[in-house]
């Protein structure tokens, strides 16, 4: 088992008690970046969590970034405005060379540089990962990119992106999983040749965008590994990507239900406690077996992962299930406070909002079921 990092955990709760609930609201209502409470996190070290103490970081590994961002959502604010940067950071660390990581990896430690844009997926394929069409061709000491991103959230607040494009056409590659490569793209100098960033407005405040490349020209350097090999680099990224997300899932499930219980003990309707009522108490007690449960396969697939396992079993369903779980807390959340859940001042429809993404994102439940489906029951594939 993975260790519980409780004292992170506490420094990580004093540090989001100077971010309470009416400055998420703010943020909230006029769909602002919450850069003070970036700034703040990346001051006092835990975006470079990952990264290893040579180039500036602390050196830990996955779990102690989980516990970071489980503790973020638990104390009612939002990692989403800054966890790629952790789950970004293994495509670097485990591939770069070890020019990139002594350029890169210091100055995204001291804040420096932030790398927060992850550009995958597209309009067309979706998580059709392998069908995507932003290509990438060598010109000399450049590659130059054209196409499109879709979902590419914090490109407006982030100054490297890592890029996954199409180096060889889909018909001229032995296999289906070759032929991509990935770039750290240097967006600062790209917004002047070639990058276009467009918000799109969510239901959530999540800082996400298209982006359009249009003959941008990236240098040779910055090509992360072999040519053609990039699907393969940014697989295991993935799964800290679904585990760290699963983290945070747990987290927002005992937000919901530590805000759940203590007004269902506190609320009073026909003389007593609503929480006396079993119509109040299942719910909640259903939604925290389930988290607990969750809890279990998020730390198991974390222990796989550090353990260099394939972890991809255990990171897509630890991701499923501990959004099932925040999701049926959240529900079981406003159906306690009632018309209460429904107020922006008890944040609960905000944090409802933020959870319900993660039924459909970085993966949707469906593709789940379909991978423990093929890969784990051996059925015939379904896509």
């Amino acid at each position: 088992m993975t260790q519980d990092y409780s004292d992170i955990r506490e420094e990580v709760a004093k540090l989001c008690a100077d971010f309470p609930g009416d400055y998420w609201r703010a943020k909230d209502k006029h769909r602002d970046y919450p850069g003070e409470f970036v700034d703040a996190l990346t001051k006092a070290g835990y975006l470079a969590v990952l990264i290893p103490e040579k180039y500036g970081g602390s050196g830990l590994p996955i779990s102690a970034a989980a516990a970071i961002l489980e503790e973020i959502q638990l104390q009612g604010c939002n990692g989403g405005a800054c966890h790629a940067q952790m789950y970004i950071m293994g495509t670097l660390l485990r591939h770069g060379s070890d020019e990139q990581k002594a350029e890169y990896l210091p100055k995204i430690a001291s804040g420096e540089l932030r790398l927060q844009a992850f550009g995958v997926t597209e309009p067309g394929s979706g998580t059709d990962t392998l069908s995507l069409k932003t290509r990438a061709k060598k010109d000399g000491g450049h590659y130059v990119v054209s196409g499109q991103k879709i979902w590419t959230s914090r490109a407006e607040h982030s100054d490297l992106m890592l890029l996954l494009a199409r180096t060889t056409p889909r018909e001229e590659c032995e296999k289906r999983t070759d032929g991509l490569s990935v770039f750290l793209v240097d967006m600062r100098e790209a917004l002047e040749g070639g990058l276009t960033i467009k918000p799109i407005d969510t239901m959530m405040n999540h800082s996400t965008t298209e982006i359009f490349f249009d003959d941008m020209r990236v240098p040779a350097a910055n090509l992360i590994g072999e040519e053609g090999k990039g699907f393969r680099y940014i697989l295991s990224g993935m799964n800290a990507e679904r585990l760290l997300i699963a983290a945070e899932c747990i987290g927002d499930a005992k937000w919901f239900l530590d805000k759940a219980t203590v007004y269902a003990r506190e609320r009073e309707v026909f003389g007593r406690p609503i929480g006396q009522n079993q119509g109040i108490q299942f719910p909640l007690a259903k939604a925290y077996a389930d988290m607990r449960a969750a809890e279990l396969m998020v730390r198991d697939g974390l222990a796989k992962y550090e353990a260099g396992g394939n972890a991809g079993a255990e990171a897509n369903m630890a991701k499923m299930l501990a959004a099932d779980a925040s999701w049926a807390a959240g529900e079981a959340c406003v159906q306690t406070h009632g018309g209460f859940g429904f107020a922006a001042e008890y944040d609960i429809e905000r944090k409802y909002r933020e959870t319900r993404l993660y039924q459909v994102a970085p993966i949707s439940t469906n593709l789940i079921l379909s991978y423990i489906s093929e890969h784990i029951l051996g059925l015939p594939r379904s896509y």
